[in-house]
């Protein structure tokens, strides 16, 4: 027998010159809609229903993000995104073990609403560690121009130094025209592969050509092979991600380099769309990619997905002992004290043929 269908769950809404932000604070603040440039870029799920998590699971370390609250749309990761263990060598939390997708998504994000700039629609969003000490904000405004900034304070709440991992975790559809525009020969760093052997976990490459020593099985695959053999690992440029091919998932991670003069603009363009991000390198210095591209699902014999991740983060690395270890990408916090970042989104339509 089918499971009964969701309740409803409140959201927040803020909107201003045509673009709309959702906010689900039930489902650890999850932001499920951002409508921009006449279009929503969220992926959803259409397997996962998007069901409040029961009260018990925040204190699961066993809690699995992908199995239970992978239904899409833009969460956030903290204090690390992939489930670890904190190395022993961490004084005042070796051993705490983290769960998977840190511990934001599995606990209710208290959001208000706030009077932003100008009167502008701005909410506020709470979150309190459950197995570090600190305490996270992100504030969302809508300005008088369309786009949308969010900014974000952790600050620590412990008497030893705070490690870290954080990361934005806004999931896009992936479609055939899909295309990125990534700082030119910015480091990028294999996390996981799956169907496609671009070097192993921590092979290094340049955007936006990385090094196929094996591709999705198949014809496609013997060519390569063949190729490999006789001249050396070729290479795909990922400026169009789907590129990737059939049946390929990989995730990535970009060192952002600082420009001489004012903030980064990272872009994703889909059809006569294009959705940027402009950080600054100093206050969030990486990049995670997640290309799934039909290589990966959580669940055994299910469809696998077809999404695009696109994740400005601070550190390296999806855990927070590999960033505390050979990635050497933690961040940290001294007690009391609080640190703060920006994202700015903004969305456009490209004319055709731009």
């Amino acid at each position: 027998m089918a499971p009964p269908p969701a309740p409803a769950l409140d959201t927040l809404t803020l909107a201003a010159a045509g673009t709309t932000v959702e906010i689900v604070p039930a489902l650890g603040g999850k932001i499920a809609r951002l409508h921009l440039a006449g279009r929503d870029w969220l992926w959803t799920s259409d397997v996962l229903e998007r069901r409040a998590p029961e009260p018990s699971l925040a204190d699961d370390d066993a809690a699995s993000y992908v199995e239970r609250a992978d239904t899409g749309g833009y969460d956030e990761c903290l204090p690390t995104v992939g489930a670890c263990r904190v190395p022993d060598a961490v004084a005042g939390f070796g051993g705490v073990t983290l769960p998977d997708h840190g511990e934001l998504w599995s606990q209710e994000g208290a959001t208000e609403r706030v009077r932003g700039a100008d009167g502008a629609p701005s909410a506020l969003t709470r979150w309190s560690g459950r197995r570090l000490p600190y305490a996270f904000t992100r504030t969302v405004t809508v300005t008088d121009d369309g786009a949308v900034r969010m900014e974000y304070a952790l600050t620590s709440t412990g008497d030893a130094p705070l490690p870290f991992l954080w990361s934005a975790h806004p999931l896009l559809p992936l479609t055939p025209d899909t295309r990125l525009e990534l700082p030119v020969a910015a480091r990028v760093r294999v996390w996981a592969q799956h169907g496609i052997d671009l070097g192993g976990p921590g092979a290094e490459h340049r955007w936006p050509m990385v090094r196929v020593r094996s591709a999705p099985g198949g014809h496609d695959a013997e060519r390569v092979r063949a190729m490999t053999d006789r001249f050396g690992p070729p290479e795909l440029d990922l400026t169009r991600p789907a590129r990737l091919g059939d049946g390929a998932a990989c995730k990535l991670f970009l060192d952002l380099p600082r420009p001489t003069a004012g903030k980064l603009r990272l872009a994703v363009e889909q059809g006569a769309a294009r959705l940027e991000v402009a950080v600054d390198a100093g206050e969030v210095p990486h990049l995670g990619l997640w290309i799934n591209a039909g290589g990966w699902t959580p669940f055994a014999g299910a469809r696998p997905y077809r999404n695009l991740a696109f994740e400005p983060c601070i550190g390296a690395g999806d855990t927070l002992d590999a960033a505390l270890g050979a990635w050497r990408s933690a961040a940290w916090l001294a007690p009391g004290a609080t640190r703060r970042w920006t994202l700015v989104w903004r969305g456009r339509r490209r004319p055709v043929g731009d």
